[in-house]
């Protein structure tokens, strides 16, 4: 679904794999591999992505992605409305919901993530992000010094610093993730 979105959006504005690795930052070869993968890259590959298509990451994250209808310049989600857009996770193991999916043009991308138990994986992507523990907890790193985080704790960060984590005990974690980009 993810790398079927990526490509049909890249072939609809007439980008070739090449241009999109070099407005993305990343290689060629890199986006060929994504576009022929069945499983999502990190979020912030697809961050990078999103920005060099001119989208938003959530587009790219959806089952059937539509252009969407903004109202006064805000959406509403009710409780129940939350969009799971990765169920089986990403190369990494993690689930997103997304929060704010039908908002577009958004600075921030609001998601509920589930990091992985076992191996903690490192991301970095321009802009801030901030987590705040719903649930469980979260061995979180930044710049390779370790944090644990339990219900209620929160964290903001410069999210160009490597950083990343995963679900420590028995139970994923369930954390509030908000990104803000400086792209709009």
């Amino acid at each position: 679904m993810i790398v079927e979105n990526i490509k049909k959006l890249r072939q609809s504005k007439n980008i070739s794999v090449g241009q999109l690795g070099k407005l993305s930052g990343l290689t060629k070869g890199y986006i060929s591999k994504i576009e022929n993968s069945d499983k999502a890259p990190p979020l912030t590959t697809l961050s990078r992505i999103a920005v060099a298509l001119d989208t938003d990451v959530t587009f790219l994250l959806m089952e059937s992605p539509e252009p969407t209808e903004n109202r006064n310049g805000m959406c509403v989600v009710r409780r129940n409305e939350g969009k799971t857009v990765i169920s089986k996770g990403t190369l990494y193991g993690y689930n997103y919901m997304a929060l704010a999916y039908n908002k577009a043009g958004k600075n921030m991308e609001p998601y509920i993530i589930e990091p992985a138990l076992g191996d903690r994986e490192t991301f970095s992507h321009e802009g801030e992000e901030f987590q705040y523990i719903l649930e469980g907890t979260h061995e979180f790193y930044y710049n390779d010094v370790k944090y644990i985080l339990e219900k209620g704790d929160s964290i903001y960060f410069d999210s160009i610093v490597p950083h990343g984590g995963r679900s420590v005990g028995k139970e994923r974690a369930k954390v509030l993730v908000v990104i803000f980009s400086y792209k709009r």
